[in-house]
């Protein structure tokens, strides 16, 4: 398949189920609409991200093609994204400290056909409680370098495990990518591709 995304981390989640990945990185506007849900945000960006990587392909789109943007917000809709530096990285994580936030993942699949290609987008999201931080969990965090490329301040697939408490939800999909319902996702269009039918966009998203 190919990757739209130039995440390392969701390269390793496709390679460790043994999939062939071609990675082709699409850049977009990543501005936020005015009044635009977190949600809404992540979902439009992986369509934008996947068209604009299928229109880049000179050779055309001959294998499924996948876009993927993730985020961090908390209950007031506010997006964390990477901190600028260690003291912003720092406000992060104490504003997380004990509370529930949500990791978003918004995809988009497109599964060429004889003459267009088939499309589906869909939104995960994943509910994240952190433990109650001391000022030295923190400082020690951010003193190991592995909050400042990472939205929200953390990577969970690193030492960043240590600070959370509980997961509700898609585990992958806070690294970076719902790899199960993404391939589910693949699968069916295929079998829709093969039956020949028409173009379809199916959507929806989990809170």
């Amino acid at each position: 398949m190919i990757l739209a995304s130039a995440s390392p981390r969701r390269l390793e989640l496709l390679r460790a189920c043994g999939i062939s990945v071609s990675v082709r990185p699409a850049d977009v506007d990543e501005t936020r609409q005015e009044g635009e849900s977190p949600t809404h945000l992540v979902r439009r960006l992986a369509r934008s991200k996947a068209h604009a990587a299928r229109e880049a392909l000179e050779e055309g789109l001959y294998e499924p093609l996948v876009a993927a943007d993730t985020i961090v917000w908390d209950d007031q809709g506010d997006v964390l994204g990477k901190p600028h530096d260690s003291e912003d990285a720092a406000r992060m994580l104490h504003a997380l400290s004990g509370k529930t936030h949500h990791v978003s993942t918004g995809v988009c699949v497109l599964v060429p056909r004889t003459s267009s290609c088939l499309e589906a987008c869909f939104v995960e999201t994943t509910d994240v409680t952190f433990c109650q931080l001391s000022e030295h969990e923190v400082a020690a965090y951010v003193a190991s370098g592995e909050p400042m490329d990472k939205a929200g301040a953390y990577g969970i697939q690193g030492m960043g495990r240590l600070l959370v408490s509980e997961i509700r939800g898609d585990y992958p999909n806070v690294v970076g990518l719902p790899v199960n319902r993404t391939l589910r996702t693949i699968d069916e269009l295929s079998g829709m591709a093969e039956d020949g039918l028409v173009v379809t966009t199916l959507g929806g998203s989990h809170a």
